[in-house]
């Protein structure tokens, strides 16, 4: 990507409104337009869309998780929340990958979301690929392919599981490939709560496998340990940091930064109805310009 320019941000026109998941959406599909207005320019390029959490775009009817109630979703959100594929494939004909992937854990869903696509088929050269399973099984796929280059492929990958189901591996896999990457950090709604208040980390395995870090070094990222005075000597209490969503979110894009040249250093905020942060959406891409644009992107949302 070489061109910033900031007209390439008006397409889609924005009139989803102004919720979590209308935001998140509305910065995903901007960046997906410009992300393929440029690449039009390189037609040796084989694009992919990759897309790890398709779901179905509709509604649950199925007994409703504890997590999921928390996340306090309007009618709007959850009418909404899956809506990624739709808005994708709605965008103008002359931008279009070359590959589409649509991944789900389940086969239900993903079987219905092969219906409601199928209209947007027709005007595809190559079929859709649905594939129900764990998303980091078709991760390390992608990756593969991505390192075989052969034709050269360019992918857009699109991560927004409600919780910490993508492993720090199947992320790093993609090293050195041409990839970009969007993925939501289930910070305020999960990964806080699991940091206990007195550092009593009864998930360890959960956080070592999303971060990649030893439960060491994430004590060492957010408990601090301090020596107080009593009438029996001394006494270590250990406390957590403040401000721990921002800690939480910086650390992923530290990590993330291990594999990609330039990331978000401010990701998108992204707030419940009550207006509280739940998630952090989050960029990551070896060019500098696709950054420029999707700093843009976030500030515009």
């Amino acid at each position: 990507m070489e061109n910033s320019d900031k007209n390439l941000l008006k397409e889609p026109k924005a009139e989803w409104g102004g919720t979590w998941t209308e935001k998140k959406l509305n910065a995903f599909a901007k960046y997906v337009a410009a992300y393929l207005t440029i690449l039009k320019k390189y037609p040796y390029f084989k694009t992919i869309y990759f897309d790890g959490f398709a779901g179905s775009s509709e509604r649950k009817t199925t007994e409703i998780s504890p997590l999921y109630r928390e996340l306090h979703l309007t009618e709007s959100d959850e009418k909404l929340y899956k809506g990624a594929a739709e808005r994708i494939l709605s965008l103008p004909e002359e931008l279009s990958f070359d590959y589409y992937y649509f991944i789900d854990a389940n086969k239900l869903s993903i079987d219905k979301l092969k219906i409601k696509l199928a209209d947007f088929q027709k005007s595809k050269v190559n079929p859709f690929q649905f594939k129900s399973g764990d998303c980091n099984k078709f991760l390390f796929d992608l990756s593969e392919a991505m390192h075989k280059q052969n034709p050269k492929y360019a992918s857009l990958v699109f991560l927004d599981p409600f919780g910490m189901q993508i492993k720090w591996e199947s992320i790093e896999s993609l090293k050195n490939t041409r990839t970009d990457i969007w993925i939501l950090i289930p910070t305020g709604v999960i990964v806080n709560r699991l940091l206990d208040r007195n550092g009593n980390l009864e998930h360890t395995e959960i956080l070592q496998s999303f971060f990649g870090l030893s439960e060491q070094e994430f004590r060492n990222e957010f408990y601090l340990t301090q020596t107080q005075q009593t009438l029996f000597g001394e006494d270590e209490i250990i406390r957590k940091v403040d401000r721990p969503l921002e800690k939480i979110a910086g650390l992923y894009v530290r990590r993330l930064k291990t594999i990609w040249k330039f990331v978000t250093e401010n990701p998108l905020i992204l707030k419940n109805s009550r207006g509280v942060p739940i998630f952090h959406f989050v960029f990551a891409s070896n060019n500098a310009s696709a950054l420029k644009i999707a700093k843009q992107i976030i500030k515009s949302v």
